[in-house]
């Protein structure tokens, strides 16, 4: 994969246009955006279809986790759309992941539409080892938890996973060069962490494994948001 098809920019932003508008900005140098819960809510799926006609790539991260079938519709509606790859929460169980891909990919040879990767989220980069056990109530440490979800997300013939950089290099040994992974909390040494307690630079999450590099407020919060890209592409390179 070429550096600067890795980094896939979140657009965590609360309008239609506001989003379009970063797209208009900065496609020549981003190829995959993230319609996260807020800007769908906000803009609905018109904003995947005004991303497609821009010759981009949407990465839906609605996270899907509900009943085995909820999940397998809102999987081919995403489908359907034409997203490049969507999430289902790996906590949701074997039955709900398997379900989804089994029915994804029957309709997308039935109606000869372009498969989506679907990925399973392990554990959000906001949650600490304390709050997992204290809070969420798994008692096991966060690299068996994500290891199990992991196993789950391989048996369900999922396409990969999301997880913290931190525990992508274990991901790569246990689901092998072709299993995807894709990382959020990516900082830059010179930007903030926020919320994001497990964050890693881009340079040592490509190291550790990582295919994709989610990032939002780490571009869009710098004040010029193409030369913050430029030097990332750089630090990618360097990995």
């Amino acid at each position: 994969m070429s550096n600067n098809k890795r980094i896939i920019l979140a657009l965590d932003v609360p309008g239609h246009d506001y989003a379009l508008d970063i797209i208009d900005k900065l496609g020549s140098y981003i190829d995959i955006f993230k319609v996260g819960l807020e800007l769908h809510t906000i803009a609905g799926p018109a904003i995947i279809d005004e991303i497609h006609k821009r010759g981009k790539k949407v990465f839906l991260d609605l996270k899907f986790h509900d009943i085995p079938n909820t999940v397998s519709r809102a999987g081919i509606a995403a489908a359907r759309h034409g997203v490049f790859m969507f999430t289902v929460h790996a906590s949701g169980g074997y039955d709900m992941m398997k379900q989804c891909m089994d029915d994804v990919v029957k309709v997308c040879l039935k109606e000869n539409i372009n498969r989506p990767r679907v990925i399973g989220v392990t554990v959000l980069t906001s949650i600490s080892k304390e709050s997992l056990r204290n809070e969420v109530g798994i008692q096991h440490s966060m690299n068996t938890h994500v290891r199990h979800l992991t196993g789950l997300s391989l048996k369900a013939g999922l396409d990969g996973v999301v997880s913290s950089a931190h525990e992508a290099a274990r991901i790569r040994g246990q689901g092998g060069s072709g299993f995807l992974i894709v990382t959020p909390g990516i900082r830059p040494s010179w930007t903030p962490v926020d919320d994001q307690k497990r964050t890693m630079t881009p340079k040592k999450a490509v190291q550790e494994g990582a295919d994709y590099l989610v990032m939002g407020r780490a571009i869009l919060g710098e004040k010029d948001p193409i030369k913050t890209i430029e030097l990332i592409n750089q630090e990618i390179a360097a990995a």
